[in-house]
């Protein structure tokens, strides 16, 4: 997640070196629509890739998705400007997105139901809550870099180049994670399975509950959507709406990103001691009643502590939703499809909701001159998110069925 994080905070330097265009706003939103196009090879690659580690188990599966991330990485770093090589360099930062959403489609899949096999009973929500938290260090890193980069360099120079290093620095960290993959055991529930299923057989399985993973999707709408909206789009609307500085803009995102880590646990424990429902429905419900008034009250008076003071608010939504809702979507998908399940629900959400998130927000604005209007997208998803919630809680006529909660 790295590299995606990065692609949204370096979208302004991105579109001035690969797309350039007559004005800002066209620029800016054929950047956002690229780093979008990579979320669409998602569900492609939660499918073949989710389908391969359900197959061949969690640990070697997590190589592959490493490697395809690692390849779609280096591309983008190594590609010269479009003032180089013409229209070449736009479609090789397109393949590089691409290759980076297919792996993306089952790496937090993979990763989910890796610890949720491995953690302790009555724990899972606590030991799922660190694959995202992991995601937030990757923030902070990412945040920490673009601040020491706008400190300690010239605009121009970061602009030029500059804005390439923190790419560089992700792909020399990589063989690192090879490593600790490499040596990481099979899940005892993975290798006690008997059968392990085909590519037609784990399509027929999805196919035949398809309910459970368009409910699966809307439950991840919120998630995807906020998370999106309070890392990568933040420090753009930081920059071009709310007329910050790029460090200013950049250090709220790496506050913000400390303090996600903080509530996602958190989050996870609370659903672990009273069951995920609960803390699904007030997230949600606070995140539609509160969105658009936050937003609107740092439009309106635009400054380093409002930004800051609305976006740690939107993390505690964000982070004690995602808390409660990565140990139930593990929980309501088939077991011997569980990987792919997950990855497919969690892949289309972020296809249609959380990848254009930055390209809505920019659009919203432009179109209804209205600052605070990227509220609506999130007050949006968080309604899909508690409808989902409620019906497939309704399912369960008993503890079990559907959701396994922790109470």
């Amino acid at each position: 997640q790295f590299d995606f994080f990065l692609f949204g905070f370096y979208a302004t330097y991105i579109a001035a070196a690969f797309f350039p265009a007559a004005n800002e706003f066209a620029s800016l939103m054929m950047t956002f629509a690229v780093f979008g196009a990579g979320f669409l090879m998602r569900p492609l690659g939660a499918i073949i890739l989710g389908a391969y580690i359900d197959d061949v188990g969690r640990r070697k599966g997590l190589i592959v998705t490493l490697s395809i991330m690692a390849s779609g990485t280096l591309l983008i770093v190594l590609v010269p400007g479009y003032h180089s090589i013409g229209l070449w360099a736009p479609l090789l930062v397109l393949v590089g997105r691409l290759l980076q959403g297919f792996s993306a489609g089952a790496e937090l899949g993979g990763v989910s139901v890796y610890l949720s096999e491995m953690a302790t009973p009555g724990r899972k929500g606590f030991y799922t809550s660190w694959q995202s938290g992991s995601q937030q260090i990757s923030i902070v890193v990412a945040a920490a870099l673009g601040y020491g980069l706008n400190v300690w360099m010239e605009p121009a120079v970061v602009a030029d180049w500059g804005w390439r290093i923190p790419f560089a620095f992700g792909c020399v960290i990589i063989p690192f994670i090879f490593v600790l993959r490499r040596n990481l055991e099979e899940t005892e529930e993975f290798a006690n399975r008997k059968h392990r299923p085909t590519m037609r057989e784990v399509l027929a399985t999805l196919a035949k509950n398809w309910t459970v993973v368009i409910g699966g999707m809307l439950m991840v709408a919120m998630t995807t959507t906020a998370f999106y909206l309070i890392t990568v789009y933040a420090p753009t609307f930081g920059k071009t709406v709310l007329q910050l500085s790029t460090s200013d803009a950049l250090l709220v995102t790496l506050l913000v990103a400390v303090s996600n880590f903080v509530w996602l646990p958190i989050g996870g424990t609370l659903s672990d001691r009273f069951g995920r429902k609960p803390v699904l429905v007030a997230m949600t419900v606070l995140t539609v009643l509160t969105a658009y008034p936050a937003l609107s009250y740092v439009v309106n008076a635009p400054s380093f502590a409002h930004m800051l003071e609305v976006l740690l608010w939107f993390s505690f939504l964000y982070g004690m939703y995602n808390g409660a809702m990565i140990p139930a979507l593990t929980e309501i998908m088939p077991v011997e499809v569980r990987v792919a399940g997950f990855s497919l629900a969690y892949s289309l959400a972020t296809a249609l909701f959380g990848g254009f998130t930055p390209a809505i927000s920019t659009w919203f604005i432009h179109l209804t001159e209205d600052k605070a209007s990227p509220a609506y997208w999130m007050m949006f998803a968080a309604l899909c998110a508690l409808c989902s919630t409620l019906a497939l809680y309704r399912r369960a006529n008993t503890r079990g069925q559907v959701m396994q909660e922790a109470v």
